[in-house]
């Protein structure tokens, strides 16, 4: 009984370190650069010799930070919507729907998840290249054509939550509102996407992050003056090494940190994450 009690003991005890190893990998970094933001010193040594927020003031007033994040901002709330209008109805038909290569279908939605940044910005490129060449339509190095590639980037993430929220819904309850005289469309929106709600906000959520934070593909199709956030950080880091980095990454950090936790407050995310 005691050699039993012992190996549940250390069973518990390894399955702690593993979760306490895994927590520290993925905080550390985001604890470092935090810190990092507010040391007085312009080129970073250890230890540190003061604490301001000069870096913050100094992330603003350059253009291209403001003008990398707004540009950030638009394609990802497009992208994110555009994203939903597609990948509402596609979750719906692939989790309701037997229909012939409907697995093909989910591994092909899926795909961009799996596919390296680079390749994927790659064969966006080319074809929009094509596509330039054969209608004329100035596309390539465009806001349209930069968010047409970030809906492919956002579209997975919607499928797949939404895709969650389905799988746990009881359909009897939709059927009793048709049974009671409610028509498809209201029976949807009244008692199907309450369900999913969850599904859908999580999944446009993680989608925005994804579009907002995205580099590799971005860099194929942005014209020249066009920029980022991303790009914009990569860009300073190329000719500078000091804190307002870590300023302008606190500050995105923070924006997405506030994004989660209002979408929590209303919209339990737990629930699908």
């Amino acid at each position: 009984m005691a050699v039993l009690i012992d190996t549940r003991r250390l069973g518990r005890w390894s399955l702690n370190a593993v979760a306490t190893l895994a927590m520290a990998y993925i905080l550390v970094p985001l604890v470092a650069v935090t810190w990092l933001a507010f040391w007085s010193q312009e080129i970073p040594t250890f230890p540190p010799e003061g604490y301001t927020l000069h870096w913050f003031g100094a992330a603003l007033a350059q253009d291209k930070f403001v003008n990398g994040f707004l540009t950030s901002l638009q394609v990802g709330v497009a992208a994110t919507l555009l994203g939903l209008v597609l990948g509402v109805p596609a979750a719906l038909a692939i989790a309701r729907r037997g229909f012939f290569g409907r697995a093909w279908i989910n591994q092909l939605l899926l795909m961009p998840l799996v596919v390296p940044g680079v390749v994927l910005g790659t064969s966006i490129y080319v074809f929009q290249v094509e596509v330039e060449i054969a209608t004329e339509i100035p596309i390539l190095g465009s806001i349209p054509g930069l968010i047409g590639g970030h809906i492919l980037i956002v579209i997975p993430w919607i499928v797949r939550l939404i895709g969650a929220s389905l799988a746990g819904f009881d359909r009897a309850i939709e059927e009793a509102a048709l049974n009671l005289g409610a028509n498809p469309w209201t029976a949807f929106w009244r008692v199907t996407l309450p369900s999913i709600r969850p599904g859908i906000v999580a999944g446009a959520l993680f989608g925005f992050v994804t579009s907002f934070g995205n580099l590799e593909m971005s860099l194929f199709l942005l014209s020249p003056g066009m920029t980022t956030l991303p790009i914009a950080i990569l860009q300073y880091l190329e000719w500078r090494l000091d804190p307002t980095i870590a300023a302008v990454s606190v500050m995105q950090i923070a924006l997405i940190a506030v994004a989660m936790i209002i979408t929590d407050r209303y919209v339990k995310l737990a629930r699908v994450v």
